[in-house]
């Protein structure tokens, strides 16, 4: 099991996770998931579908009870006090479709026990003041999903949680509310939000915690834990004993963190510094391994993220 994590953010955790456990039935969605949020962070929680990203929102926000281990929200046992600092996007929001989207917000308002002067504020900041007259039934999906974030941002919450935010957006709306996401996070607030794209995790996110058949497999710094790694891919004569010659003897190489064969060729992903490729071949020459193919290359995030999640189910 692959687990790091770390926390470059000199301050208490907004959200500390401890070896959460959920069944449904027989089934177990979650197993001792732990894992703290910083605060100032954009925090993504990143799987495959049904690997336990919105079971894991659903139990930080009461909405679900944990089988076995706990949470806590500002260093505190979760209360309906606390619950109040935070906004909410975990489904799509029912919106009157024939109203406007001022009138929209003061009915979400007046629900969850607001005053309406926020709204004002709140249609600023996800740039659909100008369309506040308008009915929610000629905005664009992008807009739709703004509203929505619009309405979470009721009372200020310091802390936002969302549930798969671009999901069914077109380009333009995942872009929008890409964007709106960076900004809130340039105000200040703690955002942690749940994605099966690795792109929106990349793009938005400060740090990451991936799930995998609901066990945690990483969590950390996002630079981090998907880093973007060189590696070399070598070859050497033809056939099996070629490259099992080449194999064993790139096994002895200082530095090498593993060796996995690609096609016809070898792969050598090392630890930390990379030796230059002259003196890889240098290497290989030394030990009797005439080269005829030695490139420097860069494994991608997608091949990253891949590797982290493949449960051995796919050859």
């Amino acid at each position: 099991m692959y687990l790091t994590v770390n926390n470059l953010f000199n301050v208490s955790p907004i959200l500390s996770i401890q070896s959460v456990t959920k069944f449904y039935g027989k089934i177990r969605a979650l197993h001792q998931v732990s894992f703290e949020v910083p605060s100032g962070s954009v925090f993504g929680v990143l799987g495959p579908n049904g690997s336990g990203k919105t079971t894991l929102l659903g139990i930080v926000m009461n909405v679900l009870h944990p089988s076995e281990g706990s949470y806590s929200w500002f260093g505190e046992p979760p209360s309906e006090r606390q619950r109040q600092k935070i906004g909410t996007l975990l489904e799509t929001p029912n919106f009157y479709h024939y109203l406007s989207g001022e009138r929209n917000l003061q009915i979400a308002a007046a629900i969850k026990g607001h005053g309406t002067e926020d709204i004002p504020r709140v249609l600023e900041l996800v740039k659909l003041y100008e369309r506040r007259h308008s009915k929610f039934s000629t905005y664009s999906l992008g807009m739709k999903q703004r509203l929505a974030i619009a309405s979470c941002l009721l009372g200020n919450p310091s802390v936002l949680v969302f549930d798969e935010p671009t999901n069914g957006l077109d380009p333009v709306g995942i872009a929008e509310t890409r964007e709106l996401i960076r900004d809130l996070s340039r105000e200040g607030k703690t955002i942690v939000l749940a994605s099966h794209l690795l792109d929106e995790v990349e793009k938005v996110c400060t740090h990451v915690a991936i799930l995998q058949k609901g066990q945690l497999l990483m969590a950390g710094d996002v630079n981090e834990v998907l880093v973007n790694e060189d590696f070399v891919e070598l070859g050497a004569g033809t056939g099996a004993d070629g490259l099992g010659k080449l194999r064993g003897i790139l096994s002895g190489l200082p530095g090498v963190r593993q060796v996995k064969d690609y096609e016809q060729h070898v792969q050598v992903f090392f630890e930390n510094g990379m030796m230059s490729l002259g003196a890889i071949n240098q290497y290989c020459f030394d030990k009797g391994v005439v080269l005829n193919h030695l490139q420097l290359r860069k494994r991608s995030l997608e091949s990253k993220f891949m590797e982290l999640t493949d449960d051995g189910s796919r050859s």
